[in-house]
């Protein structure tokens, strides 16, 4: 039997392979920590809409993309958890559903705290919280299933979302304070399809070659439909109403076309970074993987850092504040600044702050023995 690590050479190196133990996937890791930096890169880039001539309106790719990869890796997550291929059941499932439900009210709270930093971006996390609640019923479902319900939620919700956005209440007080609460930016209504299709990915052998490769080429062939076919069909309808709406691949205008494009990258993304994390590149993407492994302590820091940085915070104002901040060029130095922290904290400590806390409060409101 071999001694345990002792010394500070020794728990950095059991740190280091701590992200390849049992329990974790590293694929998974590094897609979370790419959806951060996508993230990151959405809210601090200036960015002009996406040219394939032009390769200078590339980094346009993170917007609505990192947020939906975001929430299809929450599927996953939701799945590992619960067993992955082998899910859970009886009181092991009905322990995981009771701490996913701590979960889902700790990050809505966070997501709401983070709101009052008053940093000019759309916070996920409340959307994020109502999701947690809404994959409760989906947890016992197959995999095929899961992939049926999130096709058939990515179809018909848009057009559900077509009407519901037309509410005249929307802009008024209570209509904005409702959007903050529910995280309406990302509706939950369709968002719930991302969430899904996670599920199904997190219910497949996902750490076998095959079934990464298979998800690559799946979903490239669903970005090709939803950006190339659906797109195409979008230029030749009126330029508003109810179809231009449904067939819009644009960032967060919720068609169809973008939750078939966008949700097909992400899962495309997710089964190239398996396929990276099964061979020796793992080791050099590693400072990814330990944002990944700690995507929410990463997400907030942000912001915090951001409401720090700004010289007088003013809530929610999506203009000057923006651009001003934007001026200063802060991505590059926020971002390495961030994989730095995370991979030293993930080196000398372990799990993220954030995580550890939540887990911590969630084994003890839902105790393994009800």
């Amino acid at each position: 039997m071999a001694a345990a690590p002792s010394g500070l050479t020794g728990r950095v190196r059991a740190r280091r392979l701590r992200l390849d133990g049992p329990g974790r996937a590293p694929g998974i890791d590094l897609a979370r920590g790419l959806a951060v930096v996508g993230m990151f890169a959405a809210h601090l880039l200036d960015t002009s809409p996406f040219d394939p001539g032009d390769p200078a309106t590339w980094t346009d790719v993170v917007n609505g993309r990192s947020s939906i990869l975001f929430a299809v890796l929450a599927g996953v997550s939701l799945a590992l958890v619960t067993g992955g291929p082998e899910r859970v059941e009886g009181e092991r499932m009905r322990i995981a559903c009771g701490r996913i439900l701590v979960r889902a009210a700790l990050i809505w709270a966070i997501g709401m705290l983070l709101i009052g930093l008053g940093t000019p971006v759309y916070v996920i996390l409340p959307a994020y919280g109502i999701l947690f609640l809404l994959a409760l019923p989906l947890l016992r479902l197959p995999a095929a299933t899961l992939f049926a319900v999130a096709a058939a939620i990515a179809v018909v919700a848009p057009f559900a979302l077509w009407f519901i956005d037309g509410w005249p209440g929307w802009p008024t007080t209570s209509g904005q304070a409702l959007v903050a609460l529910v995280g309406w930016h990302y509706p939950f209504l369709l968002w719930l399809a991302f969430v899904a299709a996670g599920l199904g990915i997190g219910r497949t052998r996902l750490g076998q070659v095959p079934v990464a490769l298979a998800l690559l080429c799946i979903g490239a062939a669903a970005a090709l439909v939803g950006y190339g076919v659906l797109g195409r069909w979008h230029a030749v309808v009126p330029p508003s109403g109810l179809w231009a709406h449904i067939l819009d691949a644009g960032a967060h205008t919720s068609g169809v076309a973008e939750a078939i494009g966008s949700g097909g990258f992400a899962v495309a993304v997710i089964g190239a970074c398996v396929l990276v994390c099964a061979t020796p590149a793992r080791w050099i993407v590693w400072p990814l993987r330990a944002v990944g492994s700690m995507p929410l302590t990463a997400y907030a820091g942000q912001l915090v850092a951001w409401a720090a940085l700004q010289p007088e915070p003013t809530p929610l104002q999506f203009g000057s504040d923006l651009v001003a901040f934007r001026a200063t060029d802060p991505f590059w130095p926020m971002t390495l600044a961030t994989v730095l922290a995370c991979s030293v904290w993930a080196l000398l400590v372990g799990r993220g702050p954030l995580e550890s806390a939540m887990a911590w409060l969630a084994r003890v409101l839902v105790p393994a023995r009800l």
